[in-house]
């Protein structure tokens, strides 16, 4: 293109981005600002939220008339779940050998079996030396049980004139023999069974068909899930005398526990509490999975029972709750709050009985902006 035209064209498109665009008659572009709803929710300047009741069904705000009381001194303990040796087991190799798959096949995780249950066969395994020395003897053996069948029926024959007692030794040694034999014969050939040794869920599998385990190899773990006991460490080694009550969160449920005991020894300077616990819930959690410990004393303090879904944080990281103050009006209060049972907690400032505290929806109401 020549030069001077292509100055020309850029500098006319220059003149149509510059020059001013107007409407045309009739049309509106929306250039005034969009109109502000009074209605809608909205954070007020002192920090509260105006929520309408649309909004509060439309999120699903539920509210709790909070009381003050006497709650138990809690600590929460740092623990971990464990197999209840009654309701669970190991299934280890008793001799060394290859892996064959039971009836049903290899069981997989997960999978319920019942106590006394084939999981899997270990087929022992031998040198050639040692097989060959077997084959030997089970043939001298044969040999010898051969020779005493004959003997016997001799002296069968011969049971008038000889004494009862050497056709009595004769029978004795025939099965002396027989024995011998299939204790022989069945460590050439036969398999070592693995038991289920209680019912409940395989909760580990090492199997694979062919796989050659040694001798105390585990292959199988077994859990009944709705059995487990929880170990909790202490550092402090008093608190095993005091131990009121114990729980535990799963998801927004408490289960409670049974204290068993206290160890006598320390470990990682710590000392070991022991719990156990039975339901539906516990199926929610795997051997070896870590949990909080509330452990209750026999102390008291004074508090309001919140649930811990109502907290929430504040931008400067408070721990906060909603309080509702008005019907479609909700306050934050910013709270101090102790660990009492896992899915509840006490608050011990910032609240006062007859407040009424969001429990269900506290996030999204703490999002209104």
């Amino acid at each position: 293109m020549n030069p001077r035209k292509l100055i020309s064209a850029a500098s006319f498109a220059l003149a149509l981005i510059a020059a001013p665009v107007w409407a045309g008659d009739g049309h509106d572009h929306g250039d005034a600002p969009p109109a502000a709803n009074g209605n809608g929710p909205q954070r007020l300047p002192d920090g509260s939220v105006f929520l309408p009741k649309p909004a509060q069904r439309q999120i699903g705000v539920r509210t709790l008339l909070v009381e003050a009381g006497e709650l138990p001194r809690t600590i929460e303990l740092a623990g971990k779940t464990v197999m209840d040796p009654n309701a669970g087991g190991k299934v280890q190799a008793m001799v060394a050998g290859r892996l064959e798959a039971g009836p049903r096949g290899f069981p997989n995780i997960g999978q319920s079996v019942r106590k006394g249950d084939v999981l899997a066969y270990v087929v022992p395994s031998s040198d050639s030396i040692e097989r060959a020395n077997q084959a030997a003897l089970l043939a001298e053996l044969r040999a010898a049980r051969g020779l005493a069948e004959k003997r016997l029926a001799r002296l069968k024959e011969l049971a008038d004139t000889i004494p009862r007692k050497e056709i009595e030794a004769a029978e004795s040694e025939l099965a002396s023999l027989a024995g011998r034999m299939a204790a022989v014969g069945g460590g050439l050939s036969n398999r070592d069974a693995l038991l289920a040794p209680v019912a409940g869920v395989i909760a580990s599998s090492n199997a694979v068909a062919g796989q050659v385990v040694d001798a105390r190899e585990l292959v199988f773990e077994v859990v009944d899930p709705q059995r487990l006991h929880i170990e909790a460490l202490a550092y402090d080694a008093e608190l095993a005398a005091d131990v009121a009550a114990a729980s535990i969160a799963v998801g927004r449920e408490n289960v409670p526990l049974v204290f068993i005991g206290a160890a006598r020894s320390l470990r990682e300077q710590a000392l070991p509490l022991l719990f156990r616990s039975e339901g539906v819930l516990l199926g929610r959690l795997a051997v070896g999975q870590a949990v909080k410990v509330f452990v209750q004393t026999r102390s008291k303090a004074q508090g309001i029972r919140v649930p811990a879904a109502a907290l929430a944080k504040n931008p400067a990281n408070q721990t906060i709750v909603w309080v509702k103050t008005a019907p479609e009006r909700f306050e934050p209060r910013t709270i101090t709050v102790e660990p009492l049972d896992g899915a509840h907690v006490a608050a011990t400032a910032g609240l006062q009985a007859g407040d009424r505290v969001v429990t269900q929806g506290a996030s999204l109401v703490n999002q209104v902006r």
